[in-house]
C-alpha cells in the first residue's frame, strides 16, 4: 500500500508586494481589492490594493500574486464559510 501524499501549502510574502503560494487548488475569484484561493488547507483570502494574479499553474498548485497586501485570512476546511461558497457570498 502506497503512503498517502501529504498536503503541502506554503505562503511567501515579500515586502507585502509579492506573494508566492503553493498548494493552490483553484482561484475562486479575484479583483483589485481581494483574491480568493482554494488551497489544500481551506480558502485563503488576500485583501489589499491593486492586486492581481501574475502567474497561475494549477498543475503544480502554484500562484504568484502582486499588489499591496493588507491582510490574509484563512477559512478552515469544512467551516460554515467553506461550505456555503457562492451562495453565502451572494447573500451577505
Amino acid at each position: 500500500m502506497e503512503a498517502q501524499k501529504e498536503k503541502e501549502h506554503k505562503l511567501v510574502l515579500d515586502r507585502r508586494e509579492k506573494a508566492t503560494v503553493t498548494g493552490v487548488k483553484d482561484v475562486i475569484s479575484f479583483d483589485e481589492k481581494e483574491i480568493l484561493l482554494q488551497t489544500e488547507f481551506g480558502k485563503m483570502t488576500v485583501k489589499g490594493e491593486g492586486l492581481h494574479v501574475k502567474r497561475l499553474t494549477l498543475e503544480k498548485g502554484e500562484a504568484e500574486l502582486e499588489g499591496q497586501v493588507n491582510g490574509i485570512l484563512y477559512s478552515a476546511v469544512g467551516s460554515v464559510e467553506e461550505e456555503g461558497g457562492f451562495l453565502n457570498r451572494l447573500f451577505r
